[in-house]
Protein backbone atom coordinates (compact mmCIF):
# COMPACT_ATOMS: atom_id res chain seq x y z
CA UNK A 1 0.00 0.00 0.00
CA UNK A 2 1.47 3.43 -1.00
CA UNK A 3 0.71 6.65 0.71
CA UNK A 4 1.93 10.24 0.32
CA UNK A 5 3.20 11.71 3.51
CA UNK A 6 3.41 14.88 2.56
CA UNK A 7 2.05 17.00 -0.45
CA UNK A 8 5.57 18.09 -2.63
CA UNK A 9 7.24 15.64 -0.93
CA UNK A 10 8.54 12.55 -2.61
CA UNK A 11 5.74 9.74 -2.01
CA UNK A 12 6.80 6.94 0.62
CA UNK A 13 5.56 3.53 0.91
CA UNK A 14 5.07 1.13 4.57
CA UNK A 15 8.31 -0.33 3.36
CA UNK A 16 10.24 2.73 3.40
CA UNK A 17 8.73 4.22 6.47
CA UNK A 18 9.56 0.88 8.54
CA UNK A 19 13.24 1.40 6.89
CA UNK A 20 13.49 4.56 8.82
CA UNK A 21 12.44 3.41 11.98
CA UNK A 22 14.41 0.41 11.81
CA UNK A 23 17.27 2.91 11.23
CA UNK A 24 16.27 4.88 14.46
CA UNK A 25 15.77 2.04 16.58
CA UNK A 26 19.17 0.39 15.55
CA UNK A 27 21.04 3.95 15.93
CA UNK A 28 19.29 3.70 19.61
CA UNK A 29 20.48 0.38 20.71
CA UNK A 30 24.14 0.53 19.32
CA UNK A 31 24.48 4.46 20.82
CA UNK A 32 25.93 3.15 24.03
CA UNK A 33 28.62 1.41 22.21
CA UNK A 34 31.75 3.29 20.77
CA UNK A 35 32.22 3.32 16.99
CA UNK A 36 29.40 0.67 16.59
CA UNK A 37 27.73 -0.22 13.20
CA UNK A 38 25.03 -1.49 11.72
CA UNK A 39 25.51 -2.87 7.85
CA UNK A 40 21.95 -4.28 7.95
CA UNK A 41 20.91 -2.98 4.00
CA UNK A 42 17.84 -2.18 4.99
CA UNK A 43 18.53 0.09 7.13
CA UNK A 44 21.91 1.64 6.14
CA UNK A 45 23.85 2.40 3.10
CA UNK A 46 26.24 -0.39 2.25
CA UNK A 47 29.93 -0.48 2.35
CA UNK A 48 32.23 -0.35 -1.05
CA UNK A 49 33.36 -3.60 0.07
CA UNK A 50 30.25 -4.96 1.23
CA UNK A 51 29.01 -8.69 1.13
CA UNK A 52 26.83 -10.02 -1.43
CA UNK A 53 24.11 -9.91 0.47
CA UNK A 54 24.11 -6.67 0.96
CA UNK A 55 22.73 -5.99 -1.89
CA UNK A 56 19.48 -8.21 -1.89
CA UNK A 57 16.94 -5.25 -2.46
CA UNK A 58 18.13 -4.63 -5.79
CA UNK A 59 17.50 -8.34 -6.57
CA UNK A 60 14.76 -7.68 -9.54
CA UNK A 61 13.31 -10.44 -11.73
CA UNK A 62 14.14 -9.63 -15.24
CA UNK A 63 11.38 -8.01 -17.02
CA UNK A 64 11.11 -9.97 -19.85
CA UNK A 65 11.31 -13.60 -18.35
CA UNK A 66 8.99 -15.40 -19.83
CA UNK A 67 6.26 -16.42 -17.10
CA UNK A 68 7.56 -20.56 -15.78
CA UNK A 69 5.96 -23.37 -17.92
CA UNK A 70 3.10 -25.08 -14.87
CA UNK A 71 1.78 -27.19 -17.27
CA UNK A 72 1.69 -30.86 -15.81
CA UNK A 73 1.72 -29.62 -12.49
CA UNK A 74 -1.08 -30.39 -9.77
CA UNK A 75 -0.87 -28.43 -7.01
CA UNK A 76 -0.96 -30.41 -3.45
CA UNK A 77 -0.95 -28.24 -0.11
CA UNK A 78 1.47 -29.49 2.68
CA UNK A 79 0.59 -28.95 6.26
CA UNK A 80 4.51 -28.44 7.94
CA UNK A 81 4.72 -29.61 11.33
CA UNK A 82 7.07 -28.59 14.50
CA UNK A 83 10.18 -30.53 14.84
CA UNK A 84 11.87 -33.55 15.08
CA UNK A 85 8.72 -34.81 13.63
CA UNK A 86 8.78 -34.46 9.25
CA UNK A 87 5.43 -33.77 7.35
CA UNK A 88 3.20 -36.28 5.78
CA UNK A 89 4.90 -37.40 2.57
CA UNK A 90 5.34 -40.28 -0.29
CA UNK A 91 9.29 -41.57 -0.26
CA UNK A 92 8.33 -42.94 -4.07
CA UNK A 93 6.44 -39.99 -5.70
CA UNK A 94 3.48 -40.75 -7.21
CA UNK A 95 2.42 -39.21 -10.61
CA UNK A 96 3.56 -36.38 -12.13
CA UNK A 97 5.08 -33.04 -10.77
CA UNK A 98 3.90 -31.24 -8.19
CA UNK A 99 3.55 -27.62 -7.09
CA UNK A 100 3.87 -28.12 -3.03
CA UNK A 101 2.39 -24.96 -1.12
CA UNK A 102 3.47 -24.22 1.92
CA UNK A 103 2.72 -21.40 4.62
CA UNK A 104 5.63 -19.79 6.83
CA UNK A 105 5.37 -17.04 9.32
CA UNK A 106 8.34 -15.31 11.06
CA UNK A 107 7.60 -15.62 14.40
CA UNK A 108 9.94 -13.25 17.35
CA UNK A 109 9.74 -15.54 20.38
CA UNK A 110 10.96 -15.55 23.95
CA UNK A 111 12.92 -19.26 24.39
CA UNK A 112 14.38 -20.44 27.23
CA UNK A 113 17.47 -22.13 26.16
CA UNK A 114 18.55 -23.72 29.45
CA UNK A 115 16.03 -23.86 32.35
CA UNK A 116 18.76 -24.70 34.58
CA UNK A 117 20.57 -21.22 34.31
CA UNK A 118 17.44 -19.47 32.94
CA UNK A 119 19.54 -18.89 29.69
CA UNK A 120 16.59 -17.03 27.30
CA UNK A 121 17.41 -16.00 23.96
CA UNK A 122 14.50 -13.80 21.79
CA UNK A 123 15.20 -16.23 19.19
CA UNK A 124 14.02 -15.46 15.17
CA UNK A 125 11.83 -18.01 13.80
CA UNK A 126 9.79 -19.36 11.08
CA UNK A 127 6.75 -21.00 12.75
CA UNK A 128 8.02 -20.44 15.83
CA UNK A 129 10.17 -23.38 16.70
CA UNK A 130 14.16 -24.18 16.26
CA UNK A 131 14.83 -25.54 13.87
CA UNK A 132 12.38 -23.94 11.79
CA UNK A 133 9.84 -27.16 10.25
CA UNK A 134 11.13 -29.16 7.26
CA UNK A 135 9.69 -29.03 3.83
CA UNK A 136 9.60 -32.16 1.90
CA UNK A 137 9.12 -32.45 -1.96
CA UNK A 138 10.52 -34.40 -4.55
CA UNK A 139 12.90 -33.89 -7.30
CA UNK A 140 11.51 -32.00 -10.45
CA UNK A 141 8.77 -30.42 -8.28
CA UNK A 142 7.88 -26.69 -7.57
CA UNK A 143 7.95 -25.63 -4.02
CA UNK A 144 5.47 -22.44 -3.30
CA UNK A 145 6.35 -20.93 -0.34
CA UNK A 146 4.03 -17.95 1.36
CA UNK A 147 5.98 -16.12 3.80
CA UNK A 148 4.37 -13.88 6.21
CA UNK A 149 5.81 -11.45 8.43
CA UNK A 150 3.59 -10.20 11.46
CA UNK A 151 2.89 -6.75 11.91
CA UNK A 152 3.46 -7.18 15.82
CA UNK A 153 7.24 -8.39 14.84
CA UNK A 154 9.88 -5.58 15.14
CA UNK A 155 12.34 -7.14 12.27
CA UNK A 156 12.90 -7.34 8.33
CA UNK A 157 13.10 -11.20 7.59
CA UNK A 158 13.92 -13.07 3.99
CA UNK A 159 14.71 -16.42 3.29
CA UNK A 160 17.72 -17.83 1.59
CA UNK A 161 16.98 -21.76 0.39
CA UNK A 162 20.35 -23.25 -0.44
CA UNK A 163 18.37 -26.16 -2.39
CA UNK A 164 17.20 -23.52 -5.11
CA UNK A 165 18.66 -21.76 -7.66
CA UNK A 166 18.81 -17.71 -8.11
CA UNK A 167 18.40 -14.66 -6.36
CA UNK A 168 20.64 -15.34 -3.32
CA UNK A 169 18.86 -18.68 -2.85
CA UNK A 170 15.63 -16.49 -3.20
CA UNK A 171 16.59 -14.28 -0.76
CA UNK A 172 16.97 -11.30 -2.60
CA UNK A 173 12.76 -11.91 -3.58
CA UNK A 174 11.81 -12.13 -0.29
CA UNK A 175 11.99 -9.39 1.78
CA UNK A 176 9.39 -8.70 3.93
CA UNK A 177 8.45 -6.12 6.42
CA UNK A 178 6.14 -6.16 9.70
CA UNK A 179 2.83 -6.63 8.04
CA UNK A 180 3.85 -7.67 4.87
CA UNK A 181 3.69 -11.47 2.52
CA UNK A 182 5.56 -12.64 0.00
CA UNK A 183 5.07 -15.39 -1.99
CA UNK A 184 8.28 -17.45 -4.07
CA UNK A 185 8.13 -20.22 -6.18
CA UNK A 186 11.51 -22.21 -6.98
CA UNK A 187 11.99 -25.43 -8.92
CA UNK A 188 13.33 -28.51 -6.62
CA UNK A 189 16.49 -29.82 -9.40
CA UNK A 190 18.55 -31.52 -7.14
CA UNK A 191 17.86 -34.15 -4.79
CA UNK A 192 19.35 -34.01 -0.96
CA UNK A 193 19.09 -31.84 1.83
CA UNK A 194 19.83 -28.86 2.02
CA UNK A 195 19.62 -25.45 4.50
CA UNK A 196 17.58 -22.46 4.48
CA UNK A 197 17.92 -19.36 6.84
CA UNK A 198 17.24 -15.72 7.03
CA UNK A 199 19.66 -13.50 5.47
CA UNK A 200 18.53 -9.77 5.49
CA UNK A 201 22.06 -8.70 4.69
CA UNK A 202 25.21 -7.49 6.31
CA UNK A 203 25.61 -8.72 9.81
CA UNK A 204 21.77 -9.20 10.45
CA UNK A 205 22.86 -12.50 8.73
CA UNK A 206 24.70 -13.97 11.52
CA UNK A 207 22.54 -12.12 13.48
CA UNK A 208 19.34 -13.91 12.82
CA UNK A 209 20.97 -17.35 11.90
CA UNK A 210 22.57 -17.62 15.33
CA UNK A 211 19.05 -16.52 16.90
CA UNK A 212 17.41 -19.46 15.48
CA UNK A 213 16.43 -18.70 12.11
CA UNK A 214 16.79 -21.45 9.99
CA UNK A 215 16.24 -24.94 9.20
CA UNK A 216 16.03 -27.81 6.18
CA UNK A 217 14.65 -28.79 3.05
CA UNK A 218 14.01 -32.57 2.73
CA UNK A 219 14.24 -32.94 -1.62
CA UNK A 220 13.55 -36.69 -2.41
CA UNK A 221 14.24 -38.95 -5.52
CA UNK A 222 11.40 -39.32 -7.33
CA UNK A 223 12.34 -43.46 -6.95
CA UNK A 224 12.97 -42.86 -3.29
CA UNK A 225 16.76 -43.09 -1.82
CA UNK A 226 18.71 -46.31 -2.77
CA UNK A 227 22.13 -47.27 -1.70
CA UNK A 228 23.91 -45.64 -5.01
CA UNK A 229 23.97 -49.38 -6.39
CA UNK A 230 20.54 -49.31 -7.22
CA UNK A 231 18.83 -51.14 -3.94
CA UNK A 232 16.23 -49.32 -2.65
CA UNK A 233 16.28 -47.85 0.87
CA UNK A 234 13.19 -47.43 2.96
CA UNK A 235 12.72 -45.72 6.57
CA UNK A 236 9.82 -46.12 9.34
CA UNK A 237 10.55 -42.38 10.54
CA UNK A 238 12.30 -39.32 10.40
CA UNK A 239 14.18 -37.57 13.27
CA UNK A 240 14.86 -34.03 12.03
CA UNK A 241 17.97 -32.25 14.18
CA UNK A 242 18.46 -28.69 13.86
CA UNK A 243 21.94 -27.78 15.77
CA UNK A 244 21.88 -24.48 17.17
CA UNK A 245 24.71 -22.92 18.47
CA UNK A 246 23.94 -19.58 20.62
CA UNK A 247 25.85 -17.06 22.16
CA UNK A 248 24.07 -15.60 25.21
CA UNK A 249 25.37 -12.09 26.55
CA UNK A 250 26.52 -12.10 30.03
CA UNK A 251 26.58 -9.40 32.80
CA UNK A 252 29.76 -8.57 34.77
CA UNK A 253 29.26 -10.93 37.20
CA UNK A 254 28.67 -14.15 34.48
CA UNK A 255 24.69 -13.92 34.52
CA UNK A 256 23.22 -14.20 31.49
CA UNK A 257 21.29 -10.73 30.66
CA UNK A 258 17.46 -10.49 29.99
CA UNK A 259 16.12 -8.08 27.53
CA UNK A 260 12.40 -6.93 27.28
CA UNK A 261 11.38 -7.63 23.43
CA UNK A 262 13.42 -8.78 19.76
CA UNK A 263 16.52 -6.87 18.59
CA UNK A 264 17.39 -5.38 22.02
CA UNK A 265 20.16 -7.21 22.64
CA UNK A 266 21.90 -6.98 19.02
CA UNK A 267 24.87 -5.01 20.39
CA UNK A 268 25.50 -7.40 23.35
CA UNK A 269 24.76 -10.41 21.07
CA UNK A 270 27.26 -9.34 18.51
CA UNK A 271 29.77 -8.81 20.99
CA UNK A 272 29.29 -12.21 22.03
CA UNK A 273 29.53 -13.52 18.16
CA UNK A 274 32.47 -12.21 17.57
CA UNK A 275 34.35 -14.56 19.97
CA UNK A 276 33.50 -17.45 17.81
CA UNK A 277 32.58 -19.05 21.54
CA UNK A 278 29.06 -20.77 21.75
CA UNK A 279 27.66 -20.76 25.16
CA UNK A 280 25.10 -23.55 23.69
CA UNK A 281 25.18 -25.86 21.42
CA UNK A 282 21.65 -27.54 21.08
CA UNK A 283 19.31 -29.69 19.23
CA UNK A 284 15.59 -28.04 18.75
CA UNK A 285 16.02 -25.18 20.51
CA UNK A 286 16.70 -25.41 23.93
CA UNK A 287 19.09 -28.08 26.42
CA UNK A 288 16.79 -31.18 27.00
CA UNK A 289 14.28 -30.61 23.99
CA UNK A 290 15.00 -34.17 23.01
CA UNK A 291 15.59 -36.38 25.88
CA UNK A 292 13.73 -37.25 28.99
CA UNK A 293 10.26 -37.03 28.47
CA UNK A 294 10.86 -35.51 24.71
CA UNK A 295 13.25 -38.20 23.64
CA UNK A 296 12.40 -39.89 20.36
CA UNK A 297 10.42 -43.38 20.10
CA UNK A 298 11.24 -46.23 17.52
CA UNK A 299 11.42 -50.14 18.15
CA UNK A 300 13.62 -52.66 17.13
CA UNK A 301 14.04 -53.54 13.00
CA UNK A 302 12.75 -49.97 12.51
CA UNK A 303 14.17 -47.70 10.37
CA UNK A 304 15.01 -44.23 11.07
CA UNK A 305 16.02 -41.20 8.47
CA UNK A 306 17.76 -38.87 10.93
CA UNK A 307 18.52 -35.23 8.98
CA UNK A 308 20.93 -33.29 10.93
CA UNK A 309 20.96 -29.16 9.72
CA UNK A 310 23.67 -27.12 11.21
CA UNK A 311 23.31 -23.48 9.92
CA UNK A 312 26.95 -22.20 11.18
CA UNK A 313 29.34 -24.73 12.56
CA UNK A 314 30.75 -27.86 11.42
CA UNK A 315 29.38 -31.01 13.48
CA UNK A 316 30.47 -34.70 13.95
CA UNK A 317 27.03 -36.72 14.43
CA UNK A 318 27.23 -40.07 16.35
CA UNK A 319 24.96 -42.58 17.72
CA UNK A 320 26.02 -43.82 20.93
CA UNK A 321 25.15 -47.41 21.19
CA UNK A 322 24.73 -47.70 16.90
CA UNK A 323 25.91 -46.39 13.53
CA UNK A 324 24.83 -44.77 10.35
CA UNK A 325 23.92 -48.08 7.78
CA UNK A 326 23.97 -45.13 5.68
CA UNK A 327 25.64 -41.91 5.48
CA UNK A 328 24.56 -38.93 3.20
CA UNK A 329 27.27 -36.59 4.86
CA UNK A 330 26.59 -33.46 1.93
CA UNK A 331 23.11 -34.28 2.15
CA UNK A 332 23.44 -34.77 -1.78
CA UNK A 333 20.69 -38.02 -2.73
CA UNK A 334 23.10 -38.14 -6.29
CA UNK A 335 26.09 -39.55 -4.65
CA UNK A 336 26.33 -42.93 -3.13
CA UNK A 337 26.59 -42.71 0.53
CA UNK A 338 28.97 -43.45 2.81
CA UNK A 339 27.94 -47.04 4.75
CA UNK A 340 28.28 -48.28 7.93
CA UNK A 341 29.83 -45.21 9.96
CA UNK A 342 30.71 -44.36 13.25
CA UNK A 343 30.53 -40.82 13.26
CA UNK A 344 29.54 -38.35 10.32
CA UNK A 345 30.41 -34.87 9.21
CA UNK A 346 28.27 -31.92 8.75
CA UNK A 347 29.71 -28.87 6.88
CA UNK A 348 28.70 -25.90 8.57
CA UNK A 349 25.61 -23.69 6.43
CA UNK A 350 25.06 -27.49 5.27
CA UNK A 351 21.90 -30.15 6.29
CA UNK A 352 23.12 -34.08 6.39
CA UNK A 353 21.34 -37.58 6.09
CA UNK A 354 21.86 -40.64 7.77
CA UNK A 355 19.80 -43.87 7.81
CA UNK A 356 19.97 -46.84 10.61
CA UNK A 357 17.74 -49.58 11.63
CA UNK A 358 17.87 -50.26 15.41
CA UNK A 359 18.66 -53.45 16.39
CA UNK A 360 18.80 -53.52 20.09
CA UNK A 361 16.65 -51.85 22.56
CA UNK A 362 17.32 -49.51 24.99
CA UNK A 363 18.68 -46.08 25.25
CA UNK A 364 20.24 -44.65 22.40
CA UNK A 365 22.10 -40.73 22.60
CA UNK A 366 22.88 -39.08 19.42
CA UNK A 367 25.63 -36.40 20.39
CA UNK A 368 28.00 -33.90 18.48
CA UNK A 369 30.93 -35.75 18.91
CA UNK A 370 32.43 -33.08 20.13
CA UNK A 371 31.84 -34.26 23.15
CA UNK A 372 32.33 -31.11 25.09
CA UNK A 373 29.87 -29.74 23.02
CA UNK A 374 27.47 -32.66 23.90
CA UNK A 375 28.04 -32.94 27.24
CA UNK A 376 28.69 -29.01 28.47
CA UNK A 377 27.03 -26.90 26.30
CA UNK A 378 23.79 -29.15 25.51
CA UNK A 379 23.89 -31.00 21.98
CA UNK A 380 22.55 -34.38 23.10
CA UNK A 381 19.56 -36.09 21.98
CA UNK A 382 17.98 -39.40 23.03
CA UNK A 383 16.36 -42.37 21.06
CA UNK A 384 14.21 -44.95 23.40
CA UNK A 385 13.74 -48.16 21.67
CA UNK A 386 11.62 -50.58 22.50
CA UNK A 387 11.92 -54.64 21.71
CA UNK A 388 14.01 -57.78 22.54
CA UNK A 389 17.64 -58.20 23.60
CA UNK A 390 19.73 -59.77 21.20
CA UNK A 391 22.55 -61.18 23.40
CA UNK A 392 23.93 -62.78 19.85
CA UNK A 393 24.80 -58.65 19.58
CA UNK A 394 25.81 -57.66 23.26
CA UNK A 395 25.40 -59.89 26.32
CA UNK A 396 27.14 -59.03 30.05
CA UNK A 397 28.76 -62.13 30.46
CA UNK A 398 29.68 -61.24 34.37
CA UNK A 399 28.02 -58.33 35.69
CA UNK A 400 30.38 -56.21 38.14
CA UNK A 401 31.80 -57.71 41.52
CA UNK A 402 34.69 -57.25 43.70
CA UNK A 403 38.07 -59.12 42.48
CA UNK A 404 41.15 -59.78 44.80
CA UNK A 405 44.11 -58.02 43.15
Amino acid sequence: MNEEMNSGLENSSRRNVLRGSMLASAAAIVSAVPNAAISNPATASAPAAAPAHEDTEKVKPASNAKPANLSGYTRVKQTLVTPPFAPKHDQVAKGGPKIVEVLMETKEVLLTVDESTGAQIWALTYNGSVPGPLIVAHEGDMIELTLRNPSSSIMEHNIDFHASTGALGGGGLTHVYPGEEVVLRWKANKAGVFTYHCAPGGEMIPYHVCHGMNGAVLILPRKGLTDGKGKPLRYDSIAYFGEQDFYLPKDKNGKYKSYAKAGEDYADSMEAMRTLTPTHSVFNGSVGALTGKNALKAKVGQTVLMIHNQANRDSRPHLIGGHADYAWETGKFGDAPFTNMETWFIRGGSAGAALYTFRQPGVYAYVNHNLIEAALLGATAHFVVEGQWDNNLMEQVVAPRPFKG
